[in-house]
């Protein structure tokens, strides 16, 4: 029994490679946006239902993350598919404002319910059979999966949209089933608890020490808020992208193509995470790549080039995500990391609440290159506050 247990907690791995792919085959992810203007959204309007979507994840982060330590982290992503469920046909069969609101509510649970949650699971998962040391390299094979299924889903529904939106959600929604499904056969970890009843104050507990681990670790400290201040760039710049490029009168279907082909590119590098980290180290990572990064944000705006700023935007950001989360789990115990995680992406839903409506407002109001120009403003800022303090904590 023992022996099985164990088996289970390895094969783990491979079978997460099967849900990241069905999980990030996003159909709908390169034209969304699209979608929405197409239904007479403007794009301040689009970028109110992105905050809305962040200003939920932000809330409830912190309490879906500790329902994946306590509760337990396959129970969380199976959960969060079936909302994510939910929100599709939201999204398809809504008329009105309010309606889109409440599917963009529904995604961001969704979103929540597997943040934290599925990293939990595998670097616990290796943990409990001693080889948390490939972590960083399998971190590297999900982002490739990842950026894979994202390749392929960006171009099937540049595609499918030029028939209709409808066939996009609809095979958004099958794909969502089978995730869901399959998350059934994960092995969850046995992560001890310092206290066995699940109740309020439990829930309490975690999330508070949890938050205490953080503000007395500094180094982890710096991770999250450095890493998700790269994540929010690198999202923004990708959604927005979408309408940057059809302003410009470029196809549906060619924009697909341009976003997977970044896609992949990103993950091919992703795949060499663990062999770069060694190359360059830490320093280059965490102080040098969002210097770089920054200024590819001004090839957006002014380039001509623009697709080729873009795509190494996400290199970049592929890179720092595999490295950067290796850093991170080594630095926080088991029962408390998908709290962790997810406070960590709490933060990134508190950049983005303020960033992407702003980006809408300034698109609307002027243009999307106004508004990446004043966004490359921003981000060469960060940067450089950025490698201040990285070289003040004498890293």
């Amino acid at each position: 029994m023992k022996m099985n247990y164990k088996e289970g907690l390895k094969k783990n791995v491979s079978k997460n490679y099967l849900f990241l792919f069905l999980n990030n085959f996003g159909v709908t992810q390169g034209v969304w946006m699209i979608y929405l203007a197409s239904r007479g959204l403007s794009l301040t309007e689009i970028g109110i239902l992105e905050a809305i979507f962040h200003i939920t994840s932000f809330l409830m982060e912190i309490p879906t993350g500790a329902v994946a330590d306590i509760w337990g982290r396959r129970i969380s992503r199976i959960a969060g598919r079936a909302v994510q469920l939910i929100s599709a046909i939201l999204i398809v069969y809504s008329n009105s404002y309010i309606g889109f609101v409440i599917g963009f509510i529904f995604s961001a649970l969704s979103y929540n319910l597997e943040s934290g949650a599925g990293d939990a699971l595998i670097y616990d998962s290796l943990k409990e059979i001693r080889e948390e040391e490939s972590y960083m390299k399998i971190s590297g094979k999900n982002e490739v999966i990842m950026q894979l299924a994202q390749t392929c889903g960006l171009i099937l529904g540049g595609f499918l949209y030029n028939y209709s939106y409808i066939y996009a959600y609809g095979v958004s929604i099958v794909i969502t089933i089978i995730a869901m499904v399959q998350a059934l056969f994960f092995t969850e970890p046995k992560i001890k608890m310092e206290v066995q009843e699940k109740s309020f104050n439990t829930l309490k507990s975690q999330v508070v020490d949890s938050f205490n681990i953080i503000r007395k670790n500094k180094r982890l400290a710096f991770l999250i808020l450095s890493s998700q201040g790269i994540f929010m760039f690198n999202t923004s710049i990708f959604f927005y992208f979408q309408n940057y490029l059809s302003d410009k009168g470029i196809s549906k279907g060619i924009i697909g193509i341009i976003l997977a082909i970044s896609a992949l590119a990103a993950a091919i590098l992703a795949s060499q995470g663990h062999k770069i980290e060694k190359k360059i180290g830490e320093r280059a990572i965490l102080a040098v790549l969002p210097i770089i990064m920054s200024l590819c944000i001004w090839g957006v705006a002014l380039s001509r080039y623009h697709y080729i700023f873009f795509l190494a935007i996400n290199c970049i950001e592929s890179l720092i995500f595999v490295v950067v989360g290796d850093y991170i789990n080594k630095l926080i115990p088991s029962d408390k990391r998908a709290t962790i995680l997810s406070m960590a992406s709490m933060i990134f839903s508190f950049y983005m609440i303020i960033i992407f409506p702003i980006i809408g407002k300034l698109g609307d109001v002027f243009s999307l290159e106004v508004a990446f120009e004043i966004l490359a403003i921003v981000a060469n800022i960060i940067a450089i506050i950025n490698l201040i303090v990285f070289i003040k904590r004498g890293e």
